[in-house]
This record gives structure tokens, sequence and C-alpha cells, in this order.
């Protein structure tokens, strides 16, 4: 579980990257904005995880984005901060798209990436949206 927990950081660093360079997919998937040590030290299954969230997430990025729009309360896209944004996308298109993890654990998840990397009060912002998120796919029968 912890090394899901540290494909998570991956994929959630990928994202906040390729939102600020806007460098092609591929160069995401190879890892190749890595320190030289952290590069060679990954691990296949690890790598995998992250590579199927920071493709599905990019690849959906128009649906997610339309889902995490619709939740902001009196709140736009374009003001959110690069570290909220992409632990906003990346739990997204986990809540939207792989449905053989529990919401709850997405949120939780999603949770410690704001402790870990966001301001004193994302993670009361990021908990509230993606609550909602998960109730309407909950109300449109796409999540239990």
């Amino acid at each position: 579980m912890a090394s899901r927990r540290k494909a998570r950081i991956l994929a959630f660093q990928a994202l906040y990257f390729w939102e600020a360079s806007h460098v092609p997919v591929e160069e995401l998937l190879s890892f190749a904005w890595l320190e030289e040590k952290k590069l060679s030290s990954l691990d296949e299954s690890f790598s995998a995880f992250s590579k199927t969230l920071i493709a599905g997430t990019i690849e959906n990025i128009g649906s997610v984005d339309d889902m995490i729009k619709k939740h902001l309360e009196n709140w736009d896209i374009s003001r959110l901060n690069r570290v909220d944004l992409a632990i906003l996308r990346i739990s997204a298109y986990t809540l939207m798209f792989q449905n053989e993890m529990a919401p709850s654990i997405v949120i939780d998840e999603a949770i410690g990436l704001c402790r870990e990397f966001g301001t004193d009060l994302s993670f009361k912002f990021i908990n509230g949206v993606l609550d909602s998120i998960r109730k309407t796919l909950k109300d449109q029968g796409k999540i239990p």
C-alpha cells in the first residue's frame, strides 16, 4: 500500500510539472524530469501505477476539468494554485475512471497529499470539492 502512495505522489508531481511546463506526455511518462538517483530506484509496479494515473488524467483532462469546475463554489479553476489543481485532477480522474478504488480512500489519499504538499487550508478545500464530485458520481450510479 505504501508503494501506491508513493506512486500517487510521483503522479501528482508529474501533473504539477506538466501544468507548469506543458512538456509532452511522453517525457512525463519516461520520468526524465526526475533526478537520476530517484529514476534509477523506481520499481516497475510503482512506475506502472504512476503512469496509469498520469496518462489517464491527461487523456481525460477535458472531462476531469469540467467535473472539477462544476464543483467549485464561487471559485474559478484558473485561480487554483498548481498543487491543489494537480491533486484535484488526479483524484477526480481516479473517482471518475478507476472504480475499483473506494471513493473514501481516494479522498483520504488526496487529503494526505494536501497535508504534505499544500497550504494549511488546502485539505479542507480539496475534501469539499472531491466529496461533492463523489456525491454527483454516486447519484449518477457511477460509483457505489
